[in-house]
């Protein structure tokens, strides 16, 4: 129940202020403390000389060490508060907030709109570059918005909601855990040829974390349109994600997604080009509308904020019931 409204709190503060500009350029943010020990390792650990075999067996060490780390630190740190009283309450619902994304990951999807539309597409992909790894020049104005939809939708289950679930269910060691986790499959979790062994550990653990997170995603995602759209596009948001989840080339992206896709009664995915390479891909709600624009982007925006409104009303009530109960 503690955790439970810390979270809550700490979703209300993240929601409301998110990451102010200028407020990590004194102390790093965790997120890249997180990243420099992923790069430590991956230095020290995956050098080019290693065979797959070795390099698969460094790299199952390397992730290990990592979340036991993270463990250790946030077990550390909740006895830490836990003798400070309202001032460790205090600052756990910070370190909570400071990990969620919701403010910051609609903040940078909100600037590819604003980009579009004062700056043609020039200003589109100089925005969508910040948010998707795949290369901004293959974008037209369509694929723009595509992919800064995409990126807020999967980033709701990465970045809000597998964070959240972690921390409620195990507290800061499991929130930390998750984004050390997180971080190294986004860093190392590559199929390419130094990574595909050294980070197929990461990648995996990702895969298997994400798995619930991913479903509740796309289940909020439908009730918070419903709540802003109507029962009849929170239908195609169901159907469009039972229906086309698997044909994202991740096992938990897709879901999100595809919700999405039916929310707004647009398509998502299809071909994008990664490091001049391109990946070819079926689409998401295929029948949906093609040619979308900044007012996809901004509706998309809209069904984000009222999905992070029904997790926090979930957390609450869950927090509520508990307490009833006791």
């Amino acid at each position: 129940m503690y955790t439970l409204y810390v979270l809550f709190f700490a979703l209300v503060a993240d929601r409301a202020i998110g990451d102010p500009e200028g407020a990590w350029r004194r102390v790093p943010h965790p997120v890249v403390l997180f990243g420099r020990a992923v790069s430590f390792l991956d230095t020290h650990f995956n050098s080019k000389g290693l065979n797959d075999r070795d390099r698969r067996a460094y790299g199952i060490m390397a992730i290990l060490a990592l979340l036991m780390a993270s463990v250790l630190v946030g077990l550390l740190a909740s006895r830490v508060l836990l003798y400070l009283g309202f001032l460790g309450i205090a600052v756990e619902i910070v370190i909570v907030a400071i990990l969620l994304a919701q403010k910051s990951l609609a903040d940078h999807v909100f600037a590819v709109a604003e980009g579009l539309r004062r700056d043609g597409i020039a200003g589109g992909r100089r925005a969508v570059a910040m948010v998707v790894g795949r290369d901004p020049n293959s974008l037209d104005r369509a694929g723009v918005c595509r992919a800064s939809i995409e990126s807020l939708a999967e980033n709701y289950s990465d970045g809000v909601v597998a964070p959240a679930l972690y921390y409620a269910v195990f507290g800061l060691p499991g929130l930390f855990a998750y984004k050390m986790l997180n971080t190294a499959d986004s860093m190392i979790g590559h199929r390419t040829p130094r990574y595909s062994q050294f980070g197929w550990a990461s990648a995996r653990l990702d895969d298997l974390a994400n798995w619930p997170a991913a479903r509740l995603s796309a289940l909020f995602i439908a009730i918070g349109t419903w709540i802003r759209r109507g029962r009849p596009s929170a239908r195609k948001s169901v159907s469009a994600a039972l229906r086309d989840h698997g044909l994202h080339r991740s096992p938990n992206s897709g879901w999100p997604e595809s919700a999405m896709a039916g929310a707004l009664d647009i398509a998502l995915a299809g071909p994008r080009v990664y490091a001049g390479e391109q990946v070819m891909e079926p689409m998401q709600n295929s029948a949906g509308r093609k040619n979308i624009g900044p007012t996809d982007i901004d509706a998309a925006i809209e069904v984000f904020w009222s999905a992070c409104t029904v997790l926090s009303a979930v957390v609450i009530g869950l927090s509520l019931s508990i307490e009833s109960l006791l």
